[in-house]
């Protein structure tokens, strides 16, 4: 596909004052002006549980860390303008949270209130204010993210531009590849069946946990799925952060011969010392990110850690204005990029992304939405339709547990 023109709405890169380079994605950390003076009406806060099919565990429950996964629990921020547009958004949590998310929502909607909508940076830093007694990471990002994501939505389908297009789209389909067929609960006969699965599917890498205590079951259960893919399908492995440096270097060292894309999570997310010594001793790529919850959490790990992937979740970070700024920060260093979860968002994010990313396959959203994915030949299409392309079906409506309205 050739590149695809950015959108006229788009704003001209500007050059933070600590950045080494000026930025190279057109959108990231740019000072919009309000192109339309349209404030929003109303907002809509929904709490919904999404039960997952089978519990399912990685290394954290296997160590004895934490319980089965067991739902997903997310909260939903609809926002609507005086001139009738509207925007979907969403943040989520696993295992803990989602009832204190739901509640610190609802309380911030009302900020927005008579604000302009296409004043997005502003009201970021207008919800990050109003929450900073309480912190600038962790539950504060998660619950700014579903109104700045909506507001995102909105300012796309306004320009009747699929976001991923609004935002300088360079390709209209990801490399894309699967995680949850691999996960340490699942028999190694079910992962091997689950990968013939998501093969015809058209998914064209595969990802399985690892992390358990005995280092031997993980390498027989990679052996097996490295000899059922051959050396034509990437493979991937997630730790789930339960290795410290010495494991993670031994592991490494037995793990070399399959040829890995990249080893994900090895150590503690915020073992910076830890990444940077281990990628002087292993040969796979390290990736992380996936668990750090604001945009100066990134920066500092790139400032510190030789990763070769990164792994931002916009749900977790704040939406989609903090995603930019990190994705144009990884840009600019040459770090590739895997986005974690939430593909439904992060397929428009990564296809502005100047070196080929990935993005990562997940099917327990699905439900909650009217409009499916399309996946063929190890690629994910990159939706055409406006903003996110996102409405949510009846199903995630009976899975509505809360909802406030604002006013």
């Amino acid at each position: 596909m050739n590149a695809i023109e950015p959108s006229q709405e788009q704003a001209q890169p500007d050059t933070p004052s600590d950045a080494p380079t000026p930025s190279i994605l057109p959108h990231a950390g740019a000072a919009w002006t309000p192109a339309h003076r349209d404030a929003i009406r109303n907002a809509e806060v929904s709490l919904i549980r999404l039960p997952l099919t089978v519990p399912i565990s990685d290394a954290k429950v296997l160590t004895g860390r934490q319980k089965p996964l067991t739902e997903v629990m997310l909260v939903f921020v609809r926002l609507q303008t005086q001139t009738g547009h509207e925007g979907l958004g969403f943040a989520y949590t696993l295992r803990t949270g989602g009832a204190a998310l739901y509640e610190l929502a609802r309380e911030i909607a009302p900020l927005l209130i008579g604000e302009e909508a296409d004043d997005i940076a502003g009201l970021w830093d207008k919800l990050s204010w109003a929450l900073a007694s309480i912190g600038q990471s962790g539950l504060v990002m998660h619950a700014i993210a579903p109104f700045d994501i909506a507001l995102w939505d909105i300012r796309a389908r306004r320009a009747g531009l699929p976001l991923s297009r609004l935002l300088g789209a360079r390709r209209d389909s990801i490399r894309v590849y699967n995680t949850s067929g691999g996960y340490l609960s699942t028999p190694l006969d079910q992962v091997l069946d689950n990968i013939d699965a998501s093969l015809a599917f058209g998914i064209g890498g595969i990802k399985i946990k690892v992390g358990q205590p005995d280092l031997d079951q993980d390498l027989k259960r990679l052996h097996a799925v490295k000899k059922k893919l051959g050396d034509a399908v990437p493979l991937m492995v997630d730790v789930n952060q339960q290795w410290d440096l010495a494991a993670a270097r031994r592991a490494g060292e037995r793990m070399a011969p399959l040829d890995l894309t990249w080893i994900e999570e090895p150590l503690n997310t915020y073992d910076y010392a830890g990444y940077a010594e281990l990628s002087t001793m292993t040969e796979a790529p390290l990736s992380t990110g996936e668990m750090l919850a604001s945009q100066r959490e990134h920066e500092i790990l790139l400032d510190r850690c030789p990763i070769r992937i990164l792994q931002p979740d916009a749900p977790r970070i704040g939406g989609i204005t903090p995603f930019l700024k990190v994705m144009d920060r990884a840009a600019r260093q040459h770090i590739g990029l895997a986005p974690h979860f939430v593909m439904e968002i992060h397929v428009h994010l990564a296809a502005a992304y100047p070196e080929e990313p990935w993005i990562e396959h997940f099917d327990w959203l699905s439900p909650l939405f009217n409009e499916a994915s399309r996946i063929e030949h190890g690629r994910i299409t990159v939706p055409d339709l406006p903003g996110l392309g996102l409405s949510l079906s009846e199903q995630a409506r009976r899975w509505t547990q809360a909802r406030a309205h604002c006013p």
